[in-house]
């Protein structure tokens, strides 16, 4: 198995590993149950770290229903948990939530969380500790990638504001924009065409073409 590390600078090609968990991403979050199970059948070269950190993180965009699913599937071809470095500690988790999510959001980062609060604090209080700081700051695959699983989730789930969002947060992560790019391409076909294109437009004015 190929090993995880950060997405080049200068990324002409996604490497296939990648673009097997991008697609496994989207059929996660919007595919049926044989979707899913034909999706793990066809991993190859993907490392299993990787997978499970992508199923653990899918809770947070498909819900937990479809986590479970993925995993009990999953667990078919690895019936252990892959090894992961270290948990992040508990009393460190709002912490390395904040640090993720400004990492995301960028210059945006404050009128999110001013949002957030306003819709109800404890939504506030979830999305940093919870899924920023819980689940997206673990160790076992980059925030770049993460990033790219989100934007292939929230557009095969037709979650446009949210898309909006995590384009602009894949490239402040780290990801160049002809990954992204090819993100898109590689679950074009699990889009119908309508919404295909209006993601391709949405991407288009995020990058201010």
């Amino acid at each position: 198995m190929t090993s995880a590390g950060p997405l080049p600078d200068r990324l002409l090609d996604m490497d296939s590993a990648t673009r097997g968990l991008v697609r496994l991403s989207a059929i996660i979050t919007a595919g049926d149950e044989g979707a899913i199970r034909e999706a793990f059948a066809s991993l190859r070269g993907i490392p299993a770290v990787w997978i499970e950190e992508l199923v653990l993180q899918c809770h947070l965009f498909a819900g937990f229903p479809r986590a479970l699913n993925a995993m009990r599937e999953w667990r078919r071809w690895q019936p252990e948990p892959a090894a992961v470095p270290d948990a992040i500690p508990t009393r460190d988790w709002r912490a390395k939530g904040e640090a993720t999510c400004a990492t995301v959001y960028g210059e945006m980062y404050e009128r999110l969380r001013d949002n957030i609060r306003r819709l109800h604090p404890a939504l506030d209080d979830w999305m940093i500790v919870d899924g920023y700081g819980k689940v997206l700051s673990r160790p076992g695959l980059d925030l770049a990638r993460r990033e790219l699983c989100i934007v292939a989730a929230c557009a095969a789930s037709k979650q446009d504001r949210q898309l909006h969002s995590h384009l602009h947060g894949a490239l402040n992560a780290g990801a160049p924009p002809a990954a992204v790019s090819q993100t898109l391409s590689a679950i074009e076909d699990l889009l119908d065409r309508d919404h295909a294109q209006s993601v391709q437009l949405l991407w288009s004015r995020v990058r201010g073409k």
